[in-house]
């Protein structure tokens, strides 16, 4: 058997590691496809996704070796470098992520702390004091039914008004780039991951998935 013919051993994932990553993919999904934007479950999902988040990151630091941010630190320059082994055809085996690799894992974990942040900062912030004295007046029932019903009017008024001003805040505005960015890397994750699987041989999917190996 030749060099280039040598089965290239699978990469084994710890399961911290397994379950952080699928943690992070459903969250993204859920509150991409399912949940209704600064709802309730919205803002709860935001929440798990915080914490697996951080717990991914505790990872990389108290993990196992393969797992820690000294076995994949950010290096363009060693990026670069991979960038030209593939182009001349070699395979260098690499006991955590590739360059390539570690440079889009920081990306999407730099991304999804924006989002996580910007999101806690929407959900925390207080609510705006409806305006208007609502001090108990004596009035007729006439008087009371004319009040109340153009309380309700500014009431939907404000809603508007507020709506429009959190869709169109600063907050809102980086959250909204920061998800659109977020997607578009996971685009070019998962054609990374398709053509390294291409080239190495290696499973590298089913090596995440539970029990994978």
């Amino acid at each position: 058997m030749t060099a280039t013919e040598r089965v290239i051993p699978p990469r084994r994932w710890d399961p911290v590691i397994k379950l952080t990553h699928w943690g992070i993919v459903a969250a993204i999904l859920v509150n991409g496809l399912v949940t209704e934007e600064g709802s309730g479950p919205h803002v709860w999902v935001g929440y798990a996704l915080a914490a697996t988040l951080a717990l991914r990151l505790i990872w990389g630091v108290i993990g196992p070796a393969e797992a820690r941010f000294t076995a994949f630190p950010p290096s363009p320059a060693r990026a670069l470098a991979h960038i030209r082994e593939i182009a001349a055809g070699k395979r260098v085996e690499h006991a955590s992520h590739n360059p390539l690799g570690a440079l889009m894992v920081y990306a999407i974990w730099s991304v999804l702390g924006v989002i996580v942040v910007t999101g806690v900062l929407m959900a925390s912030a207080p609510a705006k004091p409806e305006s208007g004295s609502h001090a108990a007046q004596p009035a007729s029932a006439t008087q009371r039914l004319e009040r109340d019903s153009a309380r309700e009017e500014d009431g939907r008024e404000e809603g508007r008004e507020a709506g429009e001003e959190h869709e169109e805040g600063p907050l809102a505005e980086i959250h909204e780039t920061a998800v659109n960015l977020l997607y578009g890397l996971i685009v070019l994750h998962i054609a990374g991951v398709v053509f390294e699987t291409r080239r190495s041989g290696r499973r590298i999917v089913i090596a995440m998935l539970p029990g994978g190996r």
